[in-house]
């Protein structure tokens, strides 16, 4: 149940993450609430998540999702550049991750 929320809170940041893009420093009404309301459910599951996981694991997890598919949508979506170097960051994130995790098995 912990990593199913944790999907909740990482899917949450990164709409609000992207909503905040369209709110134009908040100028924008729907995207602003969106963003608002976003990080509000994030947070809530992500307080959750931590009555079951580690918090080390769980954040990685949260950190590294997060910033690499905010970084793909904005490659994909938003016109941002697409260069090995940026591919090449995500997939240390990534890594980052996984070698965190795998560190923190027993």
């Amino acid at each position: 149940m912990g990593y199913l929320l944790l999907t909740g809170a990482i899917l949450s940041e990164v709409t609000a993450t992207t909503a905040m893009k369209y709110s134009e420093g908040f100028t924008r009404l729907w995207p602003s609430l969106l963003t608002a309301g976003g990080y509000v459910v994030c947070f809530a599951l992500l307080a959750q998540t931590l009555k079951t996981l580690e918090v080390g694991t769980a954040y990685a997890i949260w950190a590294g999702a997060g910033t690499a598919l905010i970084a793909l949508i904005g490659m994909m979506f938003l016109g941002e550049s697409v260069t090995p170097v940026r591919l090449a960051g995500i997939a240390l994130v990534i890594g980052g991750v996984v070698l965190l995790n795998l560190g923190g098995a027993h």
